[in-house]
């Protein structure tokens, strides 16, 4: 019998203090020295401006401690739903107005406790707040001591919503800084660049929303991710591996080199003239000292007088050594006919185009039919 051992997956044994593992994917260690500096920056500015800002009854705290918790969520997990701007402020907010009110209605405070959390995540449900933070809130609410309880419905207000609401606006300019994406910007599924009721071509084939929705029921799990990132980074996965099972042929390899380009000063008419006469549909437009300035193309030349200046658009770049199968989302997007490739000046060097990548495909798949022949010929 074959020995087990820890490096082969198939046979690894759990390990003892495999339960203590971190599972927070994607996260190096320098996004995590990111995240406790902004920890550290978004409390004390949070600290320091409610202190010189806020007027609060005598012994009321200028800083409540469910916002440590809040802090954790927005700068060490920025993309989770739970760390956006609304629900950190609606939710510590509400949840703090919740518990304020079950004290006045309940005075058994241990029963009050466990009504106010409760409530506070049904509060924040139904406003779409969810926010853990906000089950402290609620709790200091109720358990705070006299200051707390004194200042009644103050309370939600000063500290627990400018607490809030400074440490989100401390959290938008650190991560802008950082140059991070907040607040999370949700992924919006593939549409049919021609308008017509279609599926795009890149999501007619492989999994659909239904499998997702299918797979999260048998999961029986709540993600802390939205479906359209999941529906994202599965599409990158399946590139990825498509890349690695195809090899990575680099684009310099399928390229066109000898570019037909126009100046960003060219009238509208040669470049439509060098697009029928070429039989081409996009044209990469170079500035005037040779670097790319973006496309055009004959969508973007419909209807535009000679006389207008030349419709210039965002161009799709790579680079020569970057795989030429990566270019497939691009290429099949309905829109995309070309990708430009650059160097790292920002020089053009190259084009390929829908028809360069369909060739080298449709060649690999003729290679990779006949070895597998060849193989199984040298089977029998």
């Amino acid at each position: 019998m074959a020995k087990q051992t820890d490096s082969d997956p198939t046979t690894r044994r759990p390990r003892v203090f495999g339960a203590f593992q971190p599972i927070l994917s994607g996260a190096t260690f320098h996004e995590r020295l990111l995240g406790c500096l902004g920890a550290c920056i978004g409390i004390s500015v949070t600290a320091f401006s409610c202190t010189m800002l806020a007027a609060t009854p005598e012994n009321l705290p200028l800083i409540v401690a469910p916002i440590g918790a809040s802090a954790v969520l927005l700068f060490a997990v920025p993309a989770s739903p739970l760390a956006q701007p609304w629900p950190i402020i609606g939710g510590n907010t509400i949840s703090a107005l919740v518990g304020v009110a079950v004290t006045y209605m309940v005075l058994d405070t241990m029963l009050a406790a466990g009504i106010a959390v409760s409530l506070a995540i049904l509060m924040m449900s139904l406003t779409r707040s969810l926010h853990p933070p906000g089950g402290a809130a609620a709790l200091t609410a109720v358990i705070g001591g006299t200051a707390v309880t004194q200042s009644g419905f103050w309370f939600p207000l000063v500290p627990v919503a400018l607490n809030s609401v400074a440490l989100v606006c401390v959290g938008l300019i650190f991560h802008r800084l950082a140059r991070r994406t907040y607040p999370h910007r949700v992924t919006v599924g593939a549409v049919n660049s021609h308008k017509t009721n279609d599926e795009p071509p890149s999501v007619r084939i492989g999994f659909s929303e239904d499998d997702i929705e299918s797979a999260l029921l048998d999961m029986n799990e709540t993600l802390d991710i939205t479906r359209g990132d999941i529906e994202r980074l599965l599409r990158q996965v399946e590139l990825h591996a498509l890349i690695r099972v195809s090899g990575e042929i680099p684009c310099r390899d399928i390229m066109s080199r000898d570019i037909v380009s126009v100046s960003v000063v060219a009238a509208v008419d040669e470049a439509r003239a060098l697009l029928l006469s070429h039989n081409i549909r996009t044209l990469p437009v170079l500035n005037r000292d040779g670097t790319l300035a973006g496309t055009t193309g004959l969508r973007e030349l419909a209807g535009v007088s000679d006389k207008d200046p030349l419709p210039i658009t965002p161009a799709c770049t790579a680079k020569p050594s970057d795989p030429s199968i990566g270019l497939l989302p691009s290429l099949t997007d309905g829109l995309t006919h070309a990708v430009v490739i650059i160097n790292d000046l920002a020089y053009v060097e190259g084009i390929v185009t829908q028809t360069d990548l369909l060739v080298t495909l449709s060649r690999r798949l003729l290679v990779d039919a006949f070895t597998s022949d060849r193989a199984q010929s040298s089977l029998q």
